[in-house]
C-alpha cells in the first residue's frame, strides 16, 4: 500500500524507522480516524507506537489518529514529544494508571504500557510494579470494556519463568517463578494481568492481546536502566572502554525496537483475542559478541572490551535465557527484518546525534 509522504520533524533515525514500518504490506489506513489511549506513552517501547500514530496524523490531516497519552510526568511529556504538543490529536492525559480511568468519549484501542521495564526500575518500587501491572490493568480493561475498545497489554518474556531447556520457548511453555523471590513483582504481576486480560476476553468479550516481550533496544532506551546492552551503548557513546561483569559467554536474542512496533500493531490488528503471542529475535548473541560489536561500531576508535576472570560462582549469575519461538506471529506475516548489527549502528547514530 502506497502511503503519500510527509515532512518529518523526528529524529532522523526514528523517522527512518517509522517509515520502515509503514513500508510493510499492511493495511495502516485501518487506524485512520480511530481514538488510541497510550497508557505509559513516554516509556521506550510505547514512545515508538506514538510516533507511528503521530506520523499517520500528520499524513491524514483529513482522517487523524487521536491519541491520548497517559503519562505520569508533564515534564517527561514535554521532553519526549515536544514536536507534538499542541496537536489537536495529541491529547496527554497526566495522572498515575492505577487512578480512576479519564472520563473519554470514544475509545478504539488501548495499550498498556504502564509498568517499570528494567529491573533497576522494579527492584526499586515492587509494589509500584505490580500495582501498574494488575491495578492499572484491571483500570484500563474496564475502559476497554466500556468503550468496546482493543486492548494491548505488553507483557514479558519472564512470564515463562527459569527453565532448563534452551530450545525455543513457545507460548505454552513454562518453567519455574517462585512468587516470593525478590524479582517476582515483575514476573507475578505480567503474569496476573495475563490472567485478566484472558479472562476479560472469556467473561465480557474484550478483545484483548498480548505481547510477550525479549530483550529489546533501540532509540529512546534509557542509558541508565542497568542491563548490560545499555550499559555497553551508553560506554561506547562516551568512549569508554567495555567492561564485562562475567566472560561474556551467556547469549540472549535482542530485537530492534521499529520490528517490535510492527509486531505490537499487527497485533492490535488481527491478533487473536484472549491469546499471547511472542515478540522477539529468534537468534542469539552472546554479551561478549554483543559488546565487541558496539565496541567497533562506536565512533570512538580503539575502544576495549575487559572483562575479569572467570569466577564460576559469578559467572551462574549470567546464564543464557534461549530464545522464543515467533512461529505464531509470523503466521500473521511478521518477521523480524533488522539485526544487531544494524540494529546497533543505528542506536548508536542516535544517541550520538541526540
Amino acid at each position: 500500500m502506497v502511503i503519500p509522504t510527509a515532512p518529518s520533524i523526528r529524529h532522523p533515525v526514528i523517522a527512518e524507522d517509522i517509515a520502515s514500518i509503514l513500508s510493510r504490506a499492511e493495511d495502516w489506513r485501518s487506524f485512520a480516524g480511530k481514538h488510541v489511549l497510550i497508557a505509559g506513552a513516554t516509556s521506550f517501547l510505547a514512545a515508538y507506537l506514538v510516533e507511528f500514530f503521530a506520523e499517520l496524523s500528520e499524513r491524514w490531516p483529513e482522517d487523524p489518529v487521536t491519541i491520548y497519552v497517559l503519562v505520569r510526568s508533564l515534564d517527561k511529556l514535554k521532553k519526549r514529544f515536544p514536536h507534538l504538543i499542541g496537536q489537536p490529536w495529541f491529547c496527554p492525559i497526566v495522572q498515575d494508571v492505577c487512578d480512576p480511568s479519564p472520563v473519554i468519549k470514544r475509545l478504539d484501542f488501548i495499550v498498556h504500557a504502564a509498568s517499570a521495564g528494567s529491573p533497576k526500575q522494579y527492584l526499586n518500587d515492587p509494589v509500584g510494579t505490580i500495582k501498574s501491572n494488575v491495578v492499572g490493568g484491571l483500570n484500563l480493561l474496564e475502559l476497554a470494556r466500556k468503550h468496546n475498545a482493543r486492548l494491548l497489554f505488553m507483557s514479558s518474556g519472564a512470564v515463562y519463568g527459569h527453565g532448563e531447556s534452551l530450545s525455543p520457548i513457545g507460548e505454552s511453555d513454562f518453567g519455574v517463578l517462585d512468587p516470593l523471590d525478590i524479582s517476582a513483582c515483575y514476573g507475578e504481576g505480567k503474569r496476573a494481568t495475563e490472567t485478566l486480560c484472558a479472562e476479560y476476553y472469556r467473561q465480557y468479550g474484550v478483545a484483548t492481546v498480548i505481547a510477550r516481550i525479549s530483550h529489546t533496544y533501540g532509540p529512546g532506551l534509557d542509558l541508565d536502566d542497568g542491563r548490560s546492552f545499555a550499559d555497553f551503548v551508553a560506554d561506547a557513546v562516551a568512549g569508554r572502554d567495555i567492561i564485562l561483569n562475567s566472560d561474556g559467554s551467556a547469549s540472549r536474542p535482542f530485537c530492534y525496537v521499529a520490528d517490535a512496533t510492527a509486531a505490537f500493531l499487527i497485533l492490535l490488528l488481527r491478533g487473536e483475542s484472549g491469546a499471547a503471542y511472542n515478540v522477539s529475535l529468534d537468534q542469539e548473541i552472546t554479551i561478549l559478541e554483543l559488546a565487541l560489536l558496539v565496541a567497533r561500531l562506536s565512533p570512538t576508535p580503539g575502544l576495549k572490551v575487559k572483562h575479569p576472570p572467570s569466577a564460576p560462582a559469578r559467572q551462574s549469575l549470567f546464564r543464557s535465557c534461549g530464545h522464543c519461538d515467533i512461529s505464531k506471529l509470523e503466521k500473521l506475516g511478521w518477521r523480524p527484518t533488522i539485526m544487531p548489527e544494524e540494529g546497533f549502528e543505528r542506536t548508536l547514530r542516535y544517541f550520538i546525534d541526540n
